[in-house]
């Protein structure tokens, strides 16, 4: 057998410093991860034999790091340590999260107030942020991280033509990017999924996410990793420098919404449903602050990938994650995915993994899955709820386009084998009847292992029959890479797809493309229809000898009879050694830019700055740094600036990227504007509406207006992930103390912040707003900052502490 895997061929991806040729390259990793497999289901991984939960027990994280353990008895310890402090039962969420202290012994623990110093297991990071996060790594001077980390790449593979065209393209124009990744990773101990991999998330579920895990991920979806029973949360790079540092993360101690889950899911009714429901309930900034845990009879009637949808679009509520209790569908994919020894031990810490009786939940959410109905959120935002029986006629009287011009199935939210499999099952019942979609369509596997398995078992050769295009194993339209050439831009059209997140222009950069978010088997259904609004439930479709008939509901293998087929070895181990790996950043590159410290605040007041724009609305973090094209600049600050709050409506003329330059009084685009105040050495605010920074966890849009010389943003409310990156980058995130102040300040008026020396924790910031008619008034703004974050602010950023306390 040994020698049938070493003699293994096959079309590679990106192959090192080699982009143009095709090689396999059959490491040890590759070896750990199929040999059980092909020895039969043998362990490769040590572990210790115990006959109880007490007893010392380690397994193996994951095959591709067999010298790194999990340890429940000290993640149970400590769970046991602040039982005894706060006397009460705990729910899931926090088990895992306090089973992760720092020091549980003298934690302050209140939930929605205290901060906690924890260690997360790994750090995982998706090509687009890893750039910017490992060259904030280089220049903390550390010679390897100190934590499990992985590199995917994931996001700059822009679909065009289908998944191998594709993915040779893209690395041929990313080289440079991707030459950098492996290098840096290998040099610093860091695990490198090369292009074609697969999507961060679903690589991390394959491989390394596990019940009663605590993961940071830079991408917002790292939530997905919930439905295998872990804490996994969205960071900014920032966060993940700490972790990797060896520096304890710290994260505001979350509130916890349960959702109890009852009936059983049947019928059109998927996963999907369930996380459009409760973003219906709690809109997209209901869930911020706190963890989403779910619990509740109904839990057992989804799979485990169905589980990590429902976490995965947690994110779009603004949560801080999402989680479910360990079940037996959680042990069946650990073993599908050849982790056995996992499934064992979390088998034996049951009562860690599951909330204890009585716990308390800050808020609980009742859904009842029997009658759970199909749903599809949208336009424009994901939590506006239509379910399908009633989304015809609201699209009639909104005036939404009925015609669907594309529908896309995928996603790292909606890419499993079972999502693909129930897809797959409506497919052929239309080439059954002889027909195929009206809309155009498209695929997109989540990983290298779904892409191979589909293909064997024949759901892509369905799915491509009825007019479907499979794309590369990568995100795709999804965020914004998508070369798209059915409509123009400002053409008004509908698509429909199974992704998370349906922001204006999101998927095709087009501001008229109303983008629907809906399970991947509707999604199936309504592509072949055409039509906005058909419900498979009730409506017929007309068969090729022109009888009428209905689509019965989909179907689907949780996990494949046949076992996974790994496909291509795409992953680089990082080397024992790494000294003699050299990473270069070409100073004349216009993708890569080694950084340079921020400027440390000089103790005096913020006086009199002009306000860059005053934000209008939903301001995402597309409206600040938006992807797309942009995504190629990722690593390069400088020019990545360029795209500053482009996507954002100015409050003082309802115009996109059109803001008044308050020193000339002329009209300029925004990244114009703020970077002709920095060469005034004139620092500036931003002012902006609800839930500032929702979205993607993308630290550059942090990052860009603190580089082109902004100081404060002040805002009615922020999204967490967003709030936490301003404070990382030395900017102070500030709000209103009453948010009707919002409409006191002018987009003509100066703005100075007052009493910075005495900036403390709790306490409110003095605000002075100065009209272009001279009259001055003041108003109050509100912090969330402790001690340790106004440091970050004094220093100019939390790297700039980083280097002043590695001084001392």
């Amino acid at each position: 057998m040994l020698v049938l895997l070493l003699a293994y061929t096959g079309r590679g991806a990106y192959a090192g410093a080699d982009y143009v040729s095709v090689r396999l390259e059959v490491t040890m990793a590759y070896l750990l991860r199929n040999s059980r497999k092909a020895l039969g289901g043998l362990s490769c991984s040590t572990r210790f034999i115990h006959a109880s939960p007490v007893a010392a027990q380690k397994v193996a994280m994951s095959l591709l790091e067999p010298d790194q353990h999990i340890d429940y008895d000290k993640i149970s310890s400590r769970v046991e340590v602040v039982k005894k402090k706060l006397g009460r039962p705990l729910t899931l969420s926090e088990k895992i999260l306090y089973g992760h202290l720092d020091d549980p012994q003298k934690q302050d623990i209140v939930r929605g107030q205290s901060y906690l110093k924890l260690r997360p297991d790994r750090v995982a990071m998706q090509d687009a942020t890893a750039q910017m996060a490992l060259l904030q790594f280089i220049s903390s001077g550390l010679p390897r991280v100190a934590v499990p980390s992985t590199v995917h790449c994931d996001h700059l593979i822009e679909a065009q033509l289908g998944g191998e065209k594709d993915l040779a393209r893209a690395i041929d124009v990313n080289r440079e990017v991707y030459d950098f990744l492996s290098t840096v990773s290998a040099k610093y101990g860091v695990g490198f999924w090369k292009p074609g991999s697969g999507i961060i998330h679903q690589i991390i579920l394959e491989n390394y996410a596990f019940p009663g895990a605590l993961i940071i991920g830079t991408d917002s979806h790292t939530p997905n990793g919930g439905g295998l029973g872990g804490l996994c949360i969205g960071v900014g790079g920032a966060d993940a420098v700490d972790v990797m540092a060896d520096i304890p993360w710290e994260l505001k101690c979350p509130k916890v919404i349960g959702v109890n889950l009852t009936g059983k899911m049947s019928g059109w009714t998927s996963p999907k449903d369930v996380i459009l429901k409760v973003a219906g309930i709690l809109t997209v900034k209901g869930g911020t602050g706190a963890i989403v845990e779910y619990y509740g009879p109904g839990v057992d009637s989804i799979s485990c990938t169905g589980m990590g949808t429902i976490c995965n679009m947690g994110a779009e509520i603004g949560a801080t994650t999402s989680v479910f209790p360990y079940n037996y569908r959680m042990q069946d994919y650990l073993k599908a995915t050849n982790r056995k020894d996992i499934a064992d031990a979390a088998n034996s810490y049951k009562n860690l993994l599951s909330a204890d009786k009585g716990a308390k939940y800050d808020q609980i959410i009742d859904i009842n899955l029997d009658t759970l109905e199909p749903s599809v959120n949208g336009p424009f935002t994901p939590d506006l709820y239509n379910p399908i029986s009633k989304l015809k006629k609201t699209a009639q009287e909104k005036g939404w386009p009925l015609d669907i011009r594309v529908g896309l199935i995928g996603s790292c939210t909606n890419s499993s084998y079972e999502d693909m499999s129930r897809s797959a099952s409506i497919a052929k019942q239309a080439l059954a009847k002889g027909i195929k979609a009206k809309s155009a369509f498209t695929i997109t596997p989540g990983s290298e292992q779904i892409r191979a398995t589909i293909e064997r078992d024949g759901q892509a050769a369905a799915l491509r029959d009825i007019g479907g295009v499979v794309l590369a194993n990568a995100c795709g339209p999804c965020i914004g890479q998508w070369d798209r050439k059915d409509v123009k831009k400002g053409e008004k059209n509908t698509i429909v797809t199974s992704y998370n997140r349906n922001f204006t222009g999101r998927n095709d950069a087009n501001p008229a493309t109303h983008a629907f978010v809906t399970s991947p088997e509707l999604v199936t259904a309504m592509a072949i229809s055409g039509e906005l609004g058909f419900n498979p439930e009730t409506d017929e479709l007309t068969a090729a000898d022109g009888s009428k008939f209905k689509l019965n509901s989909p179907y689907g293998d949780e996990l494949p009879a046949k076992g996974f087929d790994p496909g291509m070895n795409t992953f680089q181990a990082p080397p024992k050694d790494s000294s003699k790996v050299s990473v270069k950043v070409d100073p004349k590159s216009n993708r890569l830019q080694l950084l340079s410290p921020f400027e440390k605040w000089d103790g005096k007041d913020l006086v009199d700055m002009p306000i860059l724009i005053k934000a209008k609305g939903k301001c995402t973090t597309d409206h600040i740094s938006a992807a797309g094209q942009w995504l190629k600049y990722r690593g390069h600050l400088d020019n990545i600036s360029n795209n500053l709050l482009i996507g954002a409506v100015n409050a003082d003329n309802g115009e996109i990227n059109k803001v008044k330059n308050q020193l000339t009084g002329e009209y300029g685009t925004v990244p114009d504007t703020g970077r002709y105040y920095k060469s005034k050495k004139t620092p500036w605010v931003v002012v902006g509406d609800e839930n500032y920074g929702e979205g993607s966890s993308r630290e550059h849009a942090a990052l860009e207006p603190r580089h082109l010389g902004g100081r404060a943003i002040i805002v009615k409310s922020f999204a967490r992930i967003h709030e936490t990156n301003l404070k990382k980058q030395g900017l102070l995130p500030l709000t209103f103390a009453n948010a009707s102040d919002y409409d006191k300040i002018q987009p003509s008026d100066r703005v100075s912040l007052l009493g910075l020396k005495d900036l403390a924790p709790g306490k409110p910031v003095t605000c002075e707003i100065k009209h272009a008619n001279g009259q001055k008034e003041q108003i109050t703004l509100n912090h969330t900052m402790n001690e340790g974050q106004i440091e970050w602010f004094r220093a100019g950023s939390a790297l700039n502490r980083m280097a002043e306390l590695k001084k001392k």
